[in-house]
């Protein structure tokens, strides 16, 4: 898909036909959140045209997120995504750290989905062809509380695994003693030098979190040895889950060309 041919929809993707807003009807979802250096963090965004930003002067913030979708218009799939907290695409540079830390606090700010591999084909193509998601297909393992291995546990254990090749496993601690709102931040997704920007609403039930409460384990792979160079693994500076979520996501807007 170019620039020239972006609309609002319908679109045929795989020999099916894609409306939107695409709907999430039934979802699971886990997100841990890590404070890196802001100048690596900001070697992997700048081609993007994006500026990271974080809570904290010469800090960024980036997430793992994981999602187990279950009744969606994409069909069910896993997921799981590496962004970052970006300001926003048409904020003037050269901000104070007054200034940025107030965008922070205000919530004026974006996601940048860096990565984003899924575990299925359909939505694999639905994603870079409708919104320019940077998905691709791997095998994605979500092992919870009372199943599989984690039977007696009380964690939920995230294995992504690359055409055979470990790239990471994340474990995270159930639930935890803070309620959270649910929260949807513009996201941005950049393929063939086109940056697109995409409103989504989202509802979640049992949306809880805590400081910490998650351990990484990198593998030898390109996306792994990409976390490495923003200092992972290290201490997660918080981790949240929701048990229960829904989401829309409407048509995207391309924001910049020819990056």
């Amino acid at each position: 898909m170019t620039p020239s041919d972006q609309s609002d929809g319908p679109f045929d993707v795989l020999g099916r036909t894609i409306t939107l807003p695409v709907e999430v009807r039934k979802a699971a979802q886990w997100g841990v959140q890590y404070l890196v250096p802001a100048a690596a963090a900001q070697r992997i965004v700048d081609p993007t045209g994006l500026e990271v930003t974080g809570p904290l002067p010469g800090k960024a913030l980036m997430a793992l997120a994981v999602c187990r979708y279950d009744d969606t218009d994409l069909d069910a799939y896993h997921e799981v995504a590496v962004s970052f907290v970006t300001r926003p695409h048409d904020a003037p540079r050269g901000a104070t750290t007054t200034q940025r830390i107030r965008e922070f606090a205000t919530g004026a700010i974006g996601a940048y989905i860096h990565r984003l591999p899924v575990d299925q084909e359909f939505t694999c193509a639905a994603g870079r062809d409708v919104w320019g998601f940077p998905k691709w297909i791997t095998t994605i393992d979500i092992d919870e509380p009372g199943q599989g291995a984690s039977r007696s546990g009380t964690g939920t254990t995230v294995r992504l695994v690359d055409d055979g090749v470990h790239v990471l496993t994340l474990t995270m601690a159930a639930g935890g003693p803070i309620k959270l709102p649910a929260q949807a931040p513009p996201s941005y997704s950049f393929r063939d030098g086109v940056l697109r920007k995409t409103e989504w609403t989202t509802s979640s039930e049992g949306v809880t979190g805590r400081p910490g409460g998650a351990t990484l384990i990198l593998g030898d792979h390109p996306m792994a040895d990409e976390l490495r160079t923003l200092g992972m693994p290290k201490r997660a500076l918080f981790s949240s889950s929701a048990a229960h979520m829904r989401a829309s996501f409407g048509a995207s807007e391309i924001v910049s060309t020819d990056r």
